[in-house]
């Protein structure tokens, strides 16, 4: 390959179609504004401009100013709470009030994604860098051999100046060494009605403390986890934003508890009663709530056929229509036609009762909401509704497998592009979860760095690595991203080189991680892709002035020089270009002849370009440059300057 990812493929940014597989462009299109709009506000972000958001609406838990101190006295400090404290949020919070220096706040890495690689690796600490660790729901293993690194990691974070912020496995509690206890801080729960004034006040609602006392409310709030709260509020705000002039607090507030009301009871005396076609039917209108009356029906019947449900022998005009069928389940349509339960929260208790109390049927469950899915008469938005509801049961129940099983059906090499998006929803989803998110993390590294993954699944985990993991583990996401583009080729490819060129280019710290990876995958000359993403990544301007970066620069241009003439040429007249000025010219040189070294015939190669290049624009400052370029090469291969000589 000897073009760059800026213009491979016709320099095609939007749509386009390498000839190769399904035309997904429109499908992926989608799936990325699906996952943008999904990530405003997220709260696992550590953007800046979501840490700025977080903080607008962050209350101080108690243990907070002792945590604060320990971070700011000893540079580390391993944040403990109980599950549901916001013990993240406080710790994010933490080292965002810090000063902001040259470094900085990234989160480390929680899988092991390379063979190589240490439980706590000093090449992630920059100076002055502010540091999140989350080990909330680490395993045994990983939380032991972290605890064995920490030592030596703290002794890099102080020596750089960097800060360290650690979210401790409470449940492994047990575990935690007696020599690191004087750097734990526990941090409790919030007060959850100070955390719901906060969230409406930023979101311009003011109640009245008597409005925030309602019984309801109250018994709400002492019973669910902080992010919970935070969820209220957004519900809240929604209800406002949609509500009728007349309406106030109190509605906007009732209309959102509502969703939360408890139906357990009422739904397992109806499943008591209730025959098997009646039952799938609560099941389908439950999974497709607020749809119309063929997708629940259809639902219904794949669902009796997938449990090898026996069919009714009697004539159908015999039996009862839908209509007669939804009114028996406390269904009802409204005046747009969409079938829903006429009770609040009643489709919700219906999926948990199915979850909970036949979990011999999870797997064809899942099978069921597969080809249901699929279906090309479902509605996109039914279907993302679809994937959240069985996500969230998949969850609850500990079954995050079945989401990845459900991505990799959907995304099979004879994968529809309409699938597209719920299977880029089921991994952002998995992502995003408090619990699983390192499993996902790291099944998308294993598909990453199989030859075996489908060019769909590729695609996939660009849009979601670019667009989800990004955002909160983007050192993870650069190097699954750069493992898709080894491995993957056509529009698949360009996409997932400009999504390396644009993570890379995003951060210094990145960027240097990147040149990293690109100089040593150059030198073991295994992956033709490195080449291409270097010539675009390297920049002969960009941090040129710290050793560390030129000396990579040097190594990946020394693989590159070895390659023909005409993948490096262009790359190399652009460098020379920028060291026409004179700020520049030293360093672009100087990288340049140290990748020649002592080879004479890189060296001779490299300035022939270079003399042809000054030959097509006379100048004085192509003239100096080239100069400049000859000393340096002459000097790497011992030659000494014939006024050294003479």
């Amino acid at each position: 390959m000897t073009g760059s990812f800026s213009s491979f493929v016709g320099a095609a940014y939007g749509s386009v179609h390498s000839g190769e597989g399904h035309q997904f462009n429109i499908y992926v299109q989608a799936a990325e504004h699906l996952l943008n709009e999904r990530a405003r506000g997220r709260n696992r972000s550590i953007a800046e401009a979501d840490r700025q958001r977080l903080h607008e609406r962050f209350v101080s838990p108690p243990g907070l100013q002792h945590a604060r101190n320990r971070l700011r006295n000893e540079r580390t400090v391993l944040v403990d709470g109980l599950p549901g404290s916001g013990r993240r949020t406080a710790a994010l919070m933490l080292l965002h009030e810090l000063p902001e220096t040259r470094g900085s706040l990234h989160e480390l890495p929680d899988t092991t994604d390379d063979e190589t690689a240490l439980p706590l690796d000093p090449a992630d600490v920059n100076p002055g860098d502010r540091l999140l660790l989350d080990l909330s729901e680490a395993e045994e293993s990983r939380y032991v051999a972290v605890q064995g690194a920490l030592s030596d990691f703290r002794a890099t974070v102080i020596e750089r100046g960097a800060h360290l912020a650690v979210v401790l496995p409470h449940h492994l509690s047990y575990l935690l060494r007696g020599d690191l206890r004087h750097l734990t801080a526990e941090t409790r729960r919030p007060n959850a009605r100070r955390v719901l004034a906060t969230h409406l006040r930023v979101e311009g609602i003011l109640p009245l403390d008597e409005e925030l006392g309602d019984p309801e409310l109250a018994a709400y709030l002492m019973r669910v986890p902080i992010a919970d709260v935070a969820a209220l509020a957004e519900r809240v705000g929604r209800c406002r934003n949609t509500s009728t002039a007349d309406r106030g607090f109190p509605d906007w507030l009732t209309e959102s508890l509502a969703e939360q009301h408890d139906q357990r009871g009422r739904v397992a005396a109806d499943l008591s009663a209730a025959g098997g076609r009646h039952r799938a039917l609560l099941l389908s209108l439950a999974m497709f709530h607020d749809t119309t009356p063929d997708v629940v029906l259809r639902g219904a019947n794949a669902l009796l056929g997938v449990l090898s449900h026996p069919p009714d022998p009697t004539p159908r005009l015999d039996r009862a229509d839908l209509h007669a069928e939804l009114s028996a389940i406390h269904a009802d349509s409204g005046p747009d036609g969409r079938i829903r339960f006429s009770l609040v929260g009643y489709d919700r208790a219906v999926r948990n009762h199915f979850w909970t109390y036949l979990p011999d049927i999870r797997r064809e469950l899942r099978d069921w909401l597969s080809t249901q899915v699929a279906d090309l008469s479902v509605a996109p938005s039914v279907r993302i509704q679809a994937v959240d509801r069985f996500a969230d049961q998949a969850f609850r129940t500990g079954r995050p497998e079945d989401l990845v099983w459900l991505t990799d059906r959907w995304m099979s090499s004879r994968a529809p592009g309409h699938l597209v998006p719920p299977a880029a929803q089921a991994l952002a989803i998995g992502l995003n979860n408090d619990r699983f998110g390192q499993f996902f993390r790291q099944r998308i590294y294993d598909w990453a760095t199989s030859q075996e993954t489908s060019d769909a699944l590729r695609q996939v985990l660009v849009v979601v690595c670019s667009q989800t993991m990004a955002h909160s583990h983007p050192d993870q996401a650069l190097v699954r991203l750069h493992h898709v583009s080894r491995r993957t080729g056509g529009s698949t490819l360009a996409s997932a080189g400009r999504a390396v060129l644009t993570l890379s280019r995003s951060d210094d710290r990145l960027y240097q991680k990147m040149l990293d990876r690109l100089s040593a995958g150059i030198a073991s000359g295994q992956w033709s892709a490195d080449f291409a993403l270097f010539r675009d990544l390297a920049d002969p301007v960009r941090l040129m002035r710290h050793g560390d970066v030129r000396r990579l620069l040097a190594l990946g241009w020394s693989g590159l020089l070895g390659r023909p003439v005409t993948e490096w040429a262009g790359t190399a007249e652009r460098w020379l270009t920028v060291g026409e000025d004179v700020k520049n010219r030293e360093p672009v040189t100087d990288v340049l002849a140290s990748a020649c070294g002592e080879d004479h015939t890189a060296a001779g190669r490299l300035y022939r370009v270079a003399l042809g290049w000054q030959r097509a624009e006379r100048s004085i400052r192509r003239v100096d440059t080239l100069s400049c370029l000859l000393l340096k090469l002459d000097a790497a291969q011992g030659i000494e300057p014939y006024s050294a000589v003479a």
